[in-house]
């Protein structure tokens, strides 16, 4: 449904992603990040999706056409240690918003794993976003302090995660309780990648849940 196209970084270098357009004039616009497995299938398909509601979404490439193996959780371990955070939030993130951002409409982001933490990190620093949604992913606070968020923003966690720990998400949550941020956070009875239908702890209930709840978060903020 969507295309592999090139699109300006913020500081004006050419980057690339996957684009699947609304189909309508002036439909708003998503970003979405990728897991630390890279611009696979999947994620190209959750922008799919999103456009068949209405979006256009774009999926920028973090890691310049490296693909990982699900199986590989080694080499996914290290291409996501050696990518710069916060280079491709201020630049690629903040280039996507831009291009989705060039027919005026509102533009949100979302992204799962280390695309969450990306999402974190782009609520706080990229001014071109309207309203963030975050999957199972939390930035260290030194790089982005989660009480600096100044739009919607709703999260989606799980309880049988191993990283973002229920522990820390209830630390986020009172972070944000505290800062008046607008926004839930849900929580699965589920693993962590439970959106993820083409691995095994993807959840179908809980995915299909927070899919709605995604939508209608995005139909109050980005179409309004």
């Amino acid at each position: 449904m969507g295309t592999s196209i090139s699109f300006k970084r913020a500081d004006g270098k050419d980057t690339n992603g996957y684009l699947a357009k609304a189909g309508r004039d002036h439909a708003p616009g998503i970003v979405v990040i990728q897991e630390w497995w890279g611009l696979q299938e999947q994620i190209r398909g959750i922008c799919d999706r999103l456009a068949r509601a209405g979006y256009e979404a774009l999926a920028p490439d973090l890691y310049e056409g490296v693909t990982v193996d699900y199986h590989d959780a080694a080499k996914a371990d290290r291409e996501m240690s050696s990518l710069d955070f916060l280079d491709a939030t201020d630049n690629i993130v903040k280039g996507a918003a831009q291009y989705l951002g060039k027919s005026g409409s509102k533009v949100g982001l979302t992204g799962f794993c280390l695309g969450g933490a990306v999402t974190i990190l782009g609520a706080v620093r990229v001014k071109e976003i309207s309203a963030a949604c975050c999957f199972y992913g939390i930035p260290p606070k030194e790089a982005a302090d989660p009480a600096m968020i100044g739009i919607p923003f709703d999260c989606h966690f799980a309880n049988k995660d191993d990283w973002c720990t229920p522990e820390v998400v209830n630390a986020l949550e009172a972070t944000l309780k505290k800062a008046g941020v607008k926004g839930s956070i849900y929580r699965y009875d589920a693993e962590h990648a439970f959106m993820n239908e083409q691995r095994t702890v993807h959840d179908r209930t809980a995915a299909e849940l927070a899919w709605g709840r995604m939508l209608k978060f995005w139909e109050k903020h980005l179409s309004a």
